[in-house]
């Protein structure tokens, strides 16, 4: 049996892993998906990058597991890696599900254009508003996918999007799995290319695209259930 936490990315909760937790639980792990702060049933309270650190770090001391796997989800794995380096040896494996990493004095919009999204954030009082609908096409997912998904979506506080990360070491030396979602991207990010040379870090590829948990919750069940016994 294994403790999985599950933190899932951009304007999602802990709802968005309902399936996927449904398939672990059923398989005999404990399962505990969390929403983090500012972001759905949480929504008002103010964020910022650390403050998203602090709540996955909380949650692990709350549980007090010392067998976790960390999985965090495209925006997620920033706070998800960072506070892996944190809980020590409670860390059995990390999981980054098609997700950017922590890299010293970057942000999650370093690197890529980020115009549209500062201004969104500056129209909006400093929250991202959520995709629409259109913006779910070519990602696997079904036209009741996409509607539960904008459905369950919420605003995300930006400061947790532009404030940099403080890595105190490398993520080299973690043992992590890497999933990257081939039909938003056949090649993974340069940050992750690079830590993919660690012999600590494995590659596993799904034929889905960017949201595993809606469009193949069973599938993406399989690989975090696969990752544990390679730890």
């Amino acid at each position: 049996m294994t403790d999985f936490v599950l933190v899932a990315g951009a304007w999602l909760g802990a709802w968005a892993w309902d399936e996927v937790a449904a398939e672990l639980r059923g398989a005999g792990h404990d399962v505990h998906p969390l929403t983090l702060s500012g972001l759905a049933e949480k929504r008002g309270a103010a964020a910022g990058l650390e403050t998203h650190v602090r709540d996955v770090v909380d949650e692990v001391e709350r549980l007090g597991p010392r067998d976790v796997v960390l999985v965090g989800h495209s925006y997620a794995g920033l706070p998800v890696g960072l506070a892996a380096e944190r809980i020590g040896d409670r860390l059995r494996r990390l999981v980054f599900v098609d997700a950017n990493v922590p890299v010293a004095g970057e942000s999650f919009l370093s690197g890529r254009p980020s115009e549209g999204v500062r201004r969104s954030l500056a129209e909006h009082d400093g929250f991202w508003p959520p995709l629409g609908p259109d913006e779910c096409a070519g990602q696997g997912l079904t036209d009741e996918q996409i509607a539960r998904f904008v459905d369950g979506a919420t605003p995300h506080p930006g400061a947790t999007l532009t404030e940099p990360a403080t890595p105190k070491r490398p993520l080299t030396g973690l043992p992590v799995t890497y999933v990257k979602c081939l039909l938003d991207g056949d090649e993974p990010m340069p940050a992750v290319a690079r830590l993919l040379r660690s012999d600590r870090w494995e590659l596993v590829e799904m034929a889905t695209g960017h949201w595993p948990m809606f469009s193949q919750p069973r599938e993406l069940a399989g690989v975090l259930r696969a990752s544990v016994s390679r730890s």
